[in-house]
């Protein structure tokens, strides 16, 4: 029986369980980038991940508080100025997945990371749209992140395109690459996927003790829900172990969070030292 898992972790083993082994994945900072870290320690040892930065194949030894952070550097092959990152690497279609957070999204998986409320002089300021404009319209997939977001039927603020207005409008506008846009979103209660056809949202899988009206209710449209459900596969100790470890903070108070990161820095800086003495 592996330990329960906190509503973060299940994101991140969400998002780890797409990753597949040698595909090139660029990461958003926060629960993708653990997301992508613990797909390389479980079953995709060769992924290659990326940042908007341009650090490429790296193997963080924590999480990264920014795209350039110096976290990203353990064990990268090679890095590359923000240009080149866009127009050598996403633009040529080199991008296998994107893994985005998102602050709004609507039924067709088009977000908001601007603001919210108001406009925006008068409005709450989100993240800002970095570069998830161009990976959503470039990588071949993009999956996006959830956590602590919302579903509308108007964004306040229209950041990245989904799919625009549905079915085939993202494709006969020329803009973006053909076949590409969002195949997924996961939320902290549920996982959702685009309809093939409609490009719709829908729900396919509930976390565990997550209750269908609860989901639907945060939905201002009729949500539509795969018949069946398809059952979360409960997370592994691998998992879970591993999460805690490389980022705490997605599971324990941040005291213990701090105590349990410096303990793995100064244990690092420990194992190099013996290397060079030796």
């Amino acid at each position: 029986m592996s330990p329960r898992a906190t509503k973060e972790e299940l994101v991140i083993i969400a998002v780890a369980r797409e990753i597949k082994d040698y595909e090139r994945v660029l990461l958003g900072v926060g629960l993708p980038t653990t997301g992508g870290s613990l797909a390389k320690a479980t079953h995709a040892p060769n992924a290659i991940l990326m940042t908007e930065a341009g650090i490429i194949d790296f193997n963080p030894l924590l999480p990264p508080n920014h795209i350039a952070d110096v976290m990203c550097l353990r064990g990268y092959s090679y890095a590359l100025d923000l240009f080149n990152t866009f127009t050598t690497i996403t633009y040529r279609g080199f991008v296998d997945k994107a893994i985005l957070g998102v602050g709004q999204v609507d039924r067709y998986g088009n977000i908001n990371t601007s603001f919210v409320g108001g406009t925006a002089k008068t409005g709450m300021r989100l993240t800002g749209a970095g570069g998830a404009p161009d990976f959503v319209s470039y990588a071949k997939e993009t999956i996006l992140t959830l956590k602590g977001g919302e579903f509308v039927d108007k964004l306040d603020y229209f950041t990245s395109p989904g799919y625009l207005g549905g079915w085939d409008e993202r494709d006969r506008c020329g803009l973006f690459a053909i076949g590409s846009g969002p195949s997924m979103m996961i939320s902290t209660e549920a996982i959702f996927r685009f309809d093939k056809k409609t490009k719709e949202v829908y729900l396919e899988s509930l976390f565990p003790g997550i209750d269908l009206n609860k989901i639907k209710s945060k939905v201002p449209w009729d949500l539509r829900v795969a018949n069946p459900l398809k059952p979360f596969p409960i997370p592994t100790e691998e998992e879970i172990n591993y999460i805690r470890t490389f980022a705490p903070q997605h599971c324990v108070p941040r005291q213990i969070m701090i105590e349990l990161s410096v303990k793995k820095l100064l244990e690092f800086a420990g194992g190099k030292r013996k290397g060079k003495s030796g």
